[in-house]
């Protein structure tokens, strides 16, 4: 008869191989892990420039005070995106424009500004209002104060100083309900001093959208 306690050594030492085997027949491998999420640098870097002069957006089918909204969302979303990056305001530049000659927008006044101002890059935007959608009858358009569905579309481009030439460009458009719309001459109103919130939620929505290059994601 085999004494117990030689009967217990063989027992510890067949234990870690029956745990092995009983791991294996139950698929008790564990899985890896997940990979810590990396942060991704924006597709665009401003850093490089330094800083950027911000043109005062031009705007179609809207009166008042959209292109300061919209100039003020964009430079604040540049501002967060990049922080340490510098933004310069120029406001219009028709009056610099009209001095180099050149009936419209173009590569002579950019190298311009960037010469008057001492910028590397300069932002430019367009917004376009369009396709206004009363709720109800027209009879609320033709009296002047009606809610609607406002349709928006902006466009942005980095340009380059030394040549005039574009560097990025992104575009979006968007779509929001304003109560309480206000028309003049039959296009929206946005008042400078108490702009509508719909309104500015609706140039947040595409600012957001169209800066998305510049921000830095987790993937």
């Amino acid at each position: 008869m085999t004494p117990w306690w030689k009967v217990s050594m063989r027992a510890a030492r067949l234990l870690p191989v029956l745990v092995i085997s009983l791991s294996l027949a139950c698929g008790g491998s564990h899985a890896p892990p997940p990979p810590a999420p990396i942060l991704v640098p924006p597709r665009l870097d401003l850093k490089p420039y330094g800083r950027a002069g911000l043109v005062l957006f031009t705007v179609e089918k809207v009166k008042g005070a959209m292109d300061q909204v919209a100039t003020q969302q964009f430079s604040e979303a540049v501002l967060n995106a990049q922080p340490g990056f510098e933004v310069l305001e120029l406001g219009s530049v028709d009056s610099v424009r009209r001095r180099v000659g050149e009936p419209t927008f173009g590569a002579a006044t950019v190298k311009a500004l960037g010469k008057t101002f001492d910028v590397p890059v300069i932002f430019i935007g367009h917004l376009k209002m369009s396709n206004v959608t009363p709720q109800g009858s027209l009879s609320g358009l033709m009296g002047g104060h009606v809610e609607a569905t406002v349709s928006a579309e902006l466009s942005v481009a980095l340009l380059a100083t030394g040549s005039g030439g574009t560097l990025w460009r992104s575009s979006g458009t968007a779509s929001r309900k304003v109560g309480a719309l206000s028309l003049v001459g039959g296009e929206p109103y946005v008042s400078a001093k108490d702009p509508n919130k719909a309104y500015s939620a609706l140039v947040f929505d595409l600012v957001d959208y169209v800066t998305r290059d510049l921000r830095p994601t987790w993937q």
